[in-house]
């Protein structure tokens, strides 16, 4: 029989494993002013990807990635996928952070059972100068951005105590008119104005900014104070940009803009007054339809591809954007009663693969299928993928680097992989990687020449290279593989003599977590097993014979724990029922 110490501490971690997986479940519900404007309750099924890039479109591993409730990390190509999760329709939004740069939100109209794909290019937390906040001062930078703050305006966020010492500005402002302005623009383009109704924005300055204390505390200004915001209109938006315009700052619960206040022209520069200091947009406002398509090949394939959009007779500027997904579909808000251009890419916003012009109303747009001719600069790629024991490799994925830019494609289950691509030049140097998801093993870049038409490259051996992150375990010889990503895997809890990991497998909603005590938790130590919780066993178990954990590896926080244990437990309800598990883990620390 179970002692009541293991009673005991299984109640505790069942309540603890609950909290955290209905937690990881919650979603915000929003409604706007008075019960009015968008609906902003109305959720769907929806998945979403893509790959994450820091300021020098270099890959990101690491960061966290959130939606819907659910939560993973980026791999060593910056890619994350979340896959079934509940969003709001009309707003879903995925959430990057990452220590050292601002918080990227991307928000998308959802439509049930769709999955929606993105680039996002984090934007970098730059100390610009330091003000002191006694008496107030100005930071101007050589490009006309600028911040301007009274005196005594600013107190600790926190604990809204006036702040007297010295200020460090962490600012950082993106162009509007860069080609890949988008991966770097929180939300959509759609804001909320003040009469509560969505509208979309043609932005014309954008920038994020933080204030600090000489201590690392987070500052924010004064209530009733205001700082001065200064930023320059890009020389090719010049001619169009009018004599004031709205202020709208980035509301995260949401994924929406926020009309709060107006900035005036002055000279080539736009200067407004703030309450708060976050992402401020300076945006003009119209109103939008939603669009979608579905992109093809000539052959049928489905195009993995981005989508900007122009106004015709004004090359300056985006006003809309969209990022296909695996099954090519792509969707997204483009303003109403316009002429406008349709660019569609492939590889990262350079070289259009077709141009179209569309005239909108002010009804939504479905283009249904979008057949683009590559003509000779189609690139098809095929290939083969086995494992370390040179079987097929029937759950895994191929990622191709062009440049700095990861794109990833499916394998087969029979382990073939055949897709199209194309790239600015003929022929094209890329490296190929192949990944083994049910062996958690992947292979060492191989550099390819890539030219139109067919390029058969053999068969790639996806082994001596282990995946970062995982927990397999075995449950009366059910094999189960939680990978992160798509998988989220995490040290759950930890205080003095005990720890628990945890992880959630997006697409089944299958879940697993694991609790452990030592005195000292350190490499080579062997730790007892504690509570075991998962989705493929529905009855409650204990452990009535202990069960060794052996802890290979425990890093410092954002290092690695690794182990593994073998073991048999027992049915509460049944003790002739006996539950026999093998598993083996590692999991980035978090505490």
């Amino acid at each position: 029989m179970a002692t009541l110490k293991n009673k005991s501490l299984l109640f505790l971690f069942t309540v603890c494993a609950c909290l955290f997986f209905f937690s990881c479940q919650k979603d915000i519900d929003y409604i706007n002013i008075d019960g009015q404007g968008p609906d902003l309750i109305t959720k769907v099924s929806s998945s979403v990807s893509g790959f994450v890039t820091d300021e020098n479109n270099a890959a990101v591993a690491g960061a966290s990635v959130s939606a819907g409730g659910s939560n993973t990390t980026t791999n060593k190509f910056g890619f994350f996928e979340i896959k079934n999760i509940q969003v709001i329709k009309n707003a879903a939004t995925v959430k990057v952070t990452r220590p050292g740069y601002f918080n990227a939100v991307k928000t998308y109209i959802a439509a049930d059972n769709k999955a929606a794909s993105f680039r996002i290019k984090l934007v970098p937390k730059t100390i610009i100068g330091n003000i002191n906040a006694s008496s107030g001062g100005s930071i101007s930078l050589p490009d006309g951005f600028g911040i301007s703050l009274p005196a005594n305006a600013v107190v600790n966020a926190s604990s809204n105590v006036a702040y007297t010492g010295t200020i460090n500005v962490t600012a950082q402002r993106v162009d509007p008119t860069a080609t890949d302005f988008i991966s770097s623009l929180p939300g959509d383009m759609r804001g909320i104005g003040t009469d509560g109704v969505l509208k979309l924005l043609k932005g014309y300055g954008l920038a994020a900014v933080e204030l600090t204390g000489a201590s690392g505390e987070l500052l924010q200004i004064a209530s009733g104070k205001k700082a001065t915001l200064t930023l320059p209109i890009p020389n090719s938006l010049s001619s169009t940009a009018p004599a004031s315009i709205p202020l709208w700052y980035f509301d995260e619960a949401t994924g929406l803009w926020k009309e709060q206040g107006s900035a005036t022209r002055t000279g080539n520069s736009y200067v407004g007054d703030v309450s708060h200091f976050s992402w401020w947009y300076m945006g003009f406002p119209g109103p939008y339809i939603q669009f979608n398509c579905t992109v093809k090949d000539q052959a049928g394939n489905p195009l993995e591809c981005f989508m900007t959009v122009t106004m015709q007779g004004n090359p300056g500027g985006i006003y809309g954007f969209g990022t296909a997904d695996a099954g090519g579909y792509l969707s997204g808000p483009i303003p109403a009663n316009s002429a406008l251009t349709l660019s569609f890419y492939m590889n990262y916003y350079t070289c259009p693969i077709l141009m179209q012009n569309i005239t909108t109303t002010n009804t939504d747009l479905s283009l249904g299928d979008i057949a683009i001719d590559l003509g000779p600069s189609a690139v098809h790629v095929s290939g083969t993928v086995t494992n370390c024991s040179n079987a097929p490799v029937t759950n895994g994925y191929i990622f191709l680097q062009y440049g700095v830019q990861y794109n990833r494609y499916p394998v087969s289950n029979t382990g073939a992989f055949n897709f199209t691509t194309t790239f600015c030049s003929n022929p094209s140097i890329v490296n190929i990687i192949a990944e083994d998801h049910d062996n958690l093993q992947y292979s060492t870049p191989s550099t390819y020449t890539l030219s139109g038409g067919n390029n058969s490259i053999g068969n790639i051996v996806a082994c001596g290279n282990q995946v970062q992150e995982y927990m397999n375990y075995t449950i009366n010889g059910n094999a189960n593989h939680l990978i992160n990503p798509p998988d989220y895997v995490s040290q759950n809890y930890s205080f003095p003599g005990s720890l628990f990991l945890s992880g959630y497998q997006n697409n089944t909603a299958s879940y697993l977590y694991i609790g452990m005590s030592h005195p000292n938790f350190a490499p080579n130590v062997v730790a007892n097993l504690t509570n075991v919780i998962c989705s493929q066993v529905s009855d409650s178990m204990y452990i009535s014979t202990p069960i060794p954990v052996n802890i290979t590896e425990y890093g410092n926080i954002g290092e690695h724990i690794s182990g593994n244990f073998a073991g048999t437990m027992t049915s509460f309800t049944n003790p002739s029922i006996t539950y026999n598990m093998t598993c083996n883990f590692r999991i980035r620390r978090d505490q």
